[in-house]
């Protein structure tokens, strides 16, 4: 029998989990989390060589997919969703594919993560300008493995992100992402620490990817896009607090709903079509158009 990864092994921590009371075994539920917390840390050397990745293929023109199976391929297509409401992004930029098809969000498809030539396939459409990023607790799905040696070969670049150290994935990948979250408090239930961590990692690499591609300003999430009335009063608050006494509904509504080009108009006192050339000029960086904020 092959060696098994760290994320399937027994946790002697948690032997007597079944034996305690409710209040403690939520506290333990929660305070076993803080491991993933750390192993993100620890690998944010390499989160950091992501992120350049991830932002110089957009920048290009280029896409980003990523790819998983079970709780790693819910995660990747969570992480990928979010990207247009909270940056204004494309959505045909940023995929996120699971074994399984879409049927896998919502119910387990037994066998797609063992599907090899599946995941050959599922990165057909990909080249030399994309980025591909396979997610695997374990490191050996064959689901994710087949489709990171595709990607590949067929010219793009790859990151894996994987939570034991040694795994198949990582030696397919430009940049290996280990986030060593160890044993699981359920043995082998890899949605625990081992989802959490990725999901910290996956976090890092899409914000400080669009943070580099000038979708912030400061901290401000200014390329968002106001797809519901949170968001809308939302982009209000920005523009009033980045515009000075304009009135933000009519200055918004002057610039298409853009807050950018809402601020741009209202700071340098100009029209639409100019402030959309000077963003368009400035690679959509609002600092570079008004100056870094204070």
């Amino acid at each position: 029998m092959s060696e098994l990864p760290a994320t399937e092994a027994l946790d002697p921590a948690t032997a007597g989990i079944d034996r305690l009371d409710e209040v403690a075994l939520a506290r333990l539920l929660i305070e076993t989390q803080r491991v993933a917390v750390d192993a993100a840390l620890g690998a944010a050397e390499h989160v950091a060589r992501a992120i350049v990745e991830v932002a110089g293929a957009l920048e290009r023109g280029g896409r980003v997919v990523l790819v998983g199976a079970g709780t790693s391929g819910r995660l990747a297509v969570l992480d990928a969703a979010e990207l247009y409401p909270t940056f204004g992004l494309d959505p045909a930029s940023v995929e996120g594919r699971i074994a399984g098809g879409d049927a896998a969000l919502r119910c387990a498809v037994e066998g797609a993560e063992d599907d090899a030539l599946a995941g050959t396939h599922v990165v057909d459409d990909v080249g030399s300008g994309d980025v591909v990023i396979g997610i695997s607790a374990g490191g050996g799905a064959p689901f994710v493995c087949a489709a990171l040696a595709a990607a590949h070969g067929r010219g793009a670049r790859t990151i894996a992100i994987v939570n034991t150290h040694d795994a198949p994935l990582s030696r397919e990948a430009d940049v290996a992402i280990v986030a060593a979250t160890g044993s699981e408090p359920i043995q082998g239930s890899t949605r625990m620490r081992a989802g959490t961590a990725q999901k910290i990692v996956l976090n890092a690499i899409s914000t400080g990817a669009m943070v580099r591609l000038g979708k912030t300003y400061g901290n401000r999430m200014v390329d968002l896009v106001a797809t519901n009335a949170k968001l809308r009063a939302r982009s209000e608050r920005l523009v009033h607090d980045l515009a000075g006494d304009a009135d933000p509904r009519a200055l918004l509504a002057a610039a298409g709903g853009a807050v950018k080009t809402a601020v741009v108009m209202a700071r340098l006192g100009v029209e639409r079509a100019e402030a959309e050339r000077l963003l368009r000029d400035a690679g959509g960086r609002l600092a570079t158009v008004i100056g870094a904020p204070s």
